[in-house]
């Protein structure tokens, strides 16, 4: 039996092999919930309890509990330290400054804070 190189098993000649469906979906491998959630863990102890609690149910040095904290949320918060419309804050404090390096980890951390509350 002779396979023509390129082709997977089953396929015709000159076919090409089954594969993702768009270069950017080559790219970016999906993640499994508990990959995202550990990914929020990480992104939780390295760059928010210096003024959350390691505990996120609980209050930290300067920042309210965040166990449970929505994307949007978190996202007005961490990207624009905003509140999203019609939010009403914890705390009337402005402390918090916008971390926009963690954009593409916002979602993993609202994963892992939904685990937590």
């Amino acid at each position: 039996m002779t396979v023509a190189l390129g082709c997977s098993e089953g396929s015709a000649p000159g076919t090409p092999p089954a594969g993702p469906a768009s270069p950017s979906a080559a790219a970016a491998p999906e993640r499994h919930s508990g990959d995202l959630v550990a990914e929020g863990r990480q992104a939780y102890l390295g760059n928010c309890v210096a003024c959350h609690n390691p505990n996120p149910k609980l209050e930290g040095a300067l920042g309210p509990p965040v166990a449970g904290a929505s994307e949007k949320l978190l996202e007005a918060r961490i990207l624009h330290a905003q509140y999203p419309p019609g939010y009403t804050p914890k705390r009337p404090t402005s402390s918090m400054v916008a971390m926009p390096f963690l954009k593409t980890r916002i979602p993993a951390l609202a994963a892992f804070l939904a685990q937590e509350s």
